[in-house]
C-alpha cells in the first residue's frame, strides 16, 4: 500500500472535482500544523506535497493518486492564511461543501498540533465531521518536538477534549521526522478503502 502516489489534479471550484470514481481519503488541518510534511512522510515522498514556511499554501483541493486506486486529498488549511479574506472564504466554502457532499469521500484524517491544546476551530471541526458521520481519525502532529511525559500530557488533552464532546475517535501521536505513527495512518486508511 502506497507504493506509488502521483499529483492528479488541483479543484477549486467544485465542477472540476475528478469522476474517477476511486474512493478519497481528505487530509485537513490548520495552517503551519505540518500537513505537507506529514502526506510526503505517508506518502513516501519528499516533495509531492509543498511546503511552506508561510501557513496558507495550499489553496485549492489537491488530489494526490495512489496506487491507481485512490485519492489522498490535501485541503486548505483554516484559520491564518496569507491570503483575501474573499478567497478564504471560498476555500471554506468549497471544503465544506467537499466534506458534506462528496459521496467517494471514505474517511478524514484531521491534524492537530500536539505541542498546543486543540483549538476552538479544531473543536469546531471534530463537531462537524461528527455530525455529518465521516470516518475521522485525529492524527497529532509533531510529536518529536515533544519529551515522553509531553506526548502523554498531549494525548490526555486530546482525549479529554473527545470525552467532554461525548466522542470516541482514534487518536494517532505523528511525526513526520520519525515516521511515528505513519503505519497507524496507512492501517487506518486501508480499513476505510475496505469499507
Amino acid at each position: 500500500m502506497l507504493d506509488q502516489a502521483t499529483f492528479g489534479i488541483g479543484v477549486a471550484h467544485w465542477d472540476q472535482l475528478p469522476d474517477s470514481g476511486w474512493p478519497e481519503i481528505a487530509f485537513v488541518g490548520r495552517s503551519n500544523v505540518g500537513k505537507s510534511s506529514l502526506l510526503n512522510a505517508l506518502l513516501g515522498r519528499k516533495n509531492l506535497a509543498y511546503t511552506s514556511k508561510t501557513p496558507g499554501k495550499t489553496q485549492q483541493l489537491n488530489f494526490f493518486l495512489v496506487d491507481n486506486r485512490f485519492y489522498i486529498v490535501d485541503l486548505p488549511g483554516y484559520g491564518y492564511a496569507k491570503a483575501p479574506k474573499s478567497n478564504r472564504a471560498q476555500w471554506a466554502q468549497l471544503q465544506e461543501r467537499y466534506l458534506a457532499e462528496r459521496g467517494s469521500l471514505r474517511g478524514v484524517v484531521q491534524l492537530v498540533d500536539s505541542r498546543h491544546p486543540p483549538m476552538d476551530s479544531d473543536v469546531e471541526l471534530i463537531e462537524r465531521l461528527s455530525a455529518l458521520g465521516r470516518p475521522h481519525l485525529l492524527a497529532l502532529t509533531k510529536a518529536d518536538k515533544l519529551s515522553g511525559n509531553g506526548r502523554t500530557q498531549a494525548q490526555r488533552r486530546i482525549d479529554e477534549s473527545l470525552s467532554e464532546m461525548g466522542l470516541d475517535r482514534p487518536v494517532v501521536l505523528t511525526s513526520a521526522e520519525t515516521n511515528r505513527g505513519i503505519g497507524a495512518l496507512r492501517r487506518w486508511i486501508q480499513t476505510q478503502l475496505e469499507k
